[in-house]
């Protein structure tokens, strides 16, 4: 015998006779292993859990999936043997959400965990519906709904974001009804799954990457309707969250008009269908520019009717007595001027006169005081050589010679003894 042999066998012998604790010296083999996990998950016995189909494939009668957590990021596979099938409603696909009484199954062969389902149902309306409005309560009472809070629309976009399912026919709809109304728009598609276990992360993702976007004006979030659990997709607490907290406007048409997510209510403008969205957001270039139109031509008649109304206002001016003759004008005002002009002449004249006759008098006042006149009645004046006018005789010792000014000249004299007034004191 080989030693691989042989320590094969020495292997097998020690684990079928070892039961205890295992060791590096006395490891248990794969099968005791595995023997023994098994019956430790069976012990387990059956539990209900709630989750998501988000895999369904049917093979041989027996049915293999994936049932995912509803908020946490965790996935349990399961099989439904064709014995038990039966019993579970035909009507169950990906996308459901469902209630399962499980039982954790090893596969000893295999080495994989599998959960063996024997009964699962749908989760019934009545509690999916409560846990909707319990959660559209809590978003409300945050404000989240509040008709303030949304933003309006640009009206001409230039750039839309999309959020839509690849190769859609909401996508479709959007884009044609979009360009037939304004050719030049521009889209910038984020595709993402719109139902399944990816549709929350990838329309979370895509609402963040449009709104960084800063040339997205506004976001449409389009899919074509659906049941009931395909459109709780948008209801999702992250995901309606995520759009409350966007900057750009979010359109949602993401359902007919009888559906209704939480989506809805955050989005700044719901749109029953994607038809609709793209009629919503996008003007009609033919409306607009019939529009323009009706307003120019309004405009025109108004400035034109007001032109004709100042035409007839200044046609009615010229036809009054007043402005038929214009000459009265320069005639009224010429007889005022004469007589502006003829009480002017005569008051200057009078001005003139009074003028003359106090410079007369005046003058009078001043030949009067004048020393001519004095000189004219016979005196003399005397002045020393100093050029003083000579007051008193003691000024002018005999022998000083003087300067006589009479009415028509001027001679000189010598001073002789004086001779004392009566009278005089000095």
């Amino acid at each position: 015998m080989s030693n691989t042999a042989q320590t094969t066998a020495g292997r097998t012998n020690t684990g079928a006779t070892n039961t205890g604790a295992p060791t590096i010296d006395a490891p248990w083999p794969i099968a005791l292993f595995s023997a023994k996990v098994k019956g430790w998950i069976d012990k387990l016995g059956t539990a209900w859990v709630e989750g998501e189909i988000t895999q369904w494939g049917v093979s041989g009668g027996n049915v293999y999936g994936k049932l995912k957590d509803l908020e946490a990021d965790a996935t349990i596979s399961f099989n439904i043997w064709s014995s038990v099938r039966a019993k579970v409603p035909d009507d169950l696909k990906q996308g459901d959400r469902v209630v399962a009484l499980v039982k954790p199954n090893y596969w000893v062969k295999g080495g994989t965990l599998t959960m063996q389902v024997f009964e699962m149902r749908h989760v019934g309306l009545g509690d999916l519906l409560e846990r909707l409005e319990r959660l559209r309560q809590t978003l409300r009472a945050e404000g989240l709904f509040d008709a303030d809070r949304r933003k309006p629309l640009p009206f001409l976009p230039q750039v839309i974001g999309l959020i839509t399912g690849r190769d859609s026919d909401a996508e479709k709809d959007v884009l044609r009804n979009a360009q037939l109304r304004w050719p030049a728009v521009e889209f910038r598609i984020a595709y993402a799954a719109v139902q399944g276990d990816r549709a929350v992360s990838e329309v979370t993702t895509a609402l963040k990457k449009l709104d960084a976007d800063p040339d997205v004006e506004v976001i449409i979030v389009a899919r074509g309707g659906g049941d009931f659990q395909n459109l709780l997709v948008f209801s999702d607490e992250s995901l309606v969250r995520t759009a409350a907290a966007c900057v750009t406007p979010i359109v949602s048409a993401i359902g007919h008009e009888a559906d209704r997510p939480l989506l809805d209510d955050v989005a700044d403008l719901r749109a029953s269908t994607p038809t609709d969205a793209a009629k919503r957001v996008v003007p009609d270039v033919a409306e607009e520019i019939a529009r323009v139109q009706q307003a120019r031509s309004r405009i025109g008649s108004r400035v034109t009717n007001l032109i004709n109304a100042e035409i007839d206002r200044l046609e009615q001016l010229r036809t009054r007595p007043v402005l038929a003759n214009s000459n009265w004008l320069v005639d009224s005002r010429a007889e005022e001027l004469s007589r502006y002009v003829a009480r002017g002449s005569e008051l200057l004249s009078l001005t003139l006169d009074r003028a003359a006759a106090r410079v007369g008098e005046l003058s009078g006042h001043l030949r009067a005081l004048s020393p001519q006149r004095t000189l004219d009645r016979g005196y003399a004046i005397a002045q020393l050589p100093s050029g003083l006018a000579l007051r008193a005789a003691k000024d002018a010792p005999k022998g000083t010679l003087l300067l006589l000014t009479v009415a028509d000249g001027k001679l000189s004299a010598v001073a002789g003894d004086a001779e004392t007034t009566p009278g005089d004191d000095s």
